[in-house]
């Protein structure tokens, strides 16, 4: 049985027009815990964080979040519920500064005064951006922009970050400090849904993980029996066999 504050996703069907994005998504994420969402390019996992985060219309299935459903309310109500998305691609005002996108995190807040003590968490996770926060968003290396967009959703204090593809794109050094910061962030409090392609990345990390493939969920488990099981990446991730030799 489910506990209040997990996030449940149940049959989760997207659609943009005749086109099926997410067919049969059904993912669990108990308070607490890290959850790893697997799959290659085009399974299905940008959608089903979108369709959580309430940026995409929810076509049939069940997103409940705190024992309420929360499918079909917009993405500024589902925020103040406590839920941010870290996006895919940073989605960054780059003729701001770092500063001025941290600020529009805070958006949701209904408590102003709490501000000044996030942004100075965010700078403790990030001291880079305490360096650049004068800095325009746009000169940022893709570590940084990387670093603003997860420091931009941690701005409206939630108790779930949904990560989309946070390794994509950066250099091994920049990664491996990224995941050094999500584990002190989970260590915290926080609760992580990570969307990775990158199998070792997430699983290392994660408590549990689901694989997606064409829009379904087709495989779940333990994140160290799923890293033991070679067929995860052959078979559902469409790795050769070099790929997932030991």
């Amino acid at each position: 049985m489910s506990a209040a504050s997990d996030l449940v996703v149940e049959h989760l069907e997207v659609r943009y027009g005749d086109l099926v994005g997410v067919a049969d998504v059904s993912v669990r994420v108990p308070a607490g815990k890290i959850v790893a969402l697997l799959g290659s390019n085009g399974a299905g996992k940008t959608t089903t964080l979108n369709a959580i985060a309430g940026l995409v219309p929810v076509a049939s299935g069940r997103i409940v979040w705190d024992g309420e459903q929360i499918a079909g309310l917009p993405a500024f109500a589902i925020v103040r519920k406590g839920i941010a998305l870290s996006p895919e691609g940073w989605h960054l005002f780059t003729q701001q500064t770092v500063e001025q996108n941290l600020m529009l995190g805070t958006t949701p807040l209904t408590d102003k005064k709490r501000i000044p003590d996030l942004l100075e968490r965010v700078f403790t996770y990030f001291p880079r951006l305490k360096e650049r926060r004068r800095q325009r968003s746009g000169t940022l290396s893709g570590g940084e922009r990387q670093m603003l967009a997860v420091g931009r959703a941690m701005m409206s204090e939630p108790r779930i970050l949904l990560l989309d593809e946070p390794s994509l794109g950066l250099a091994p050094a920049i990664v491996e400090s990224m995941y050094d910061t999500l584990q002190q962030l989970h260590a915290a409090g926080l609760t992580l849904l990570i969307a990775e392609q990158s199998v070792q990345l997430a699983l290392d990390v994660a408590d549990y993980a689901y694989v997606l493939q064409t829009g379904n969920t087709v495989l779940e488990g333990a994140a160290d029996q799923l890293a033991d099981d070679p067929q995860v990446r052959k078979i559902y991730l469409g790795l050769s066999d070099s790929a997932v030799a030991p």
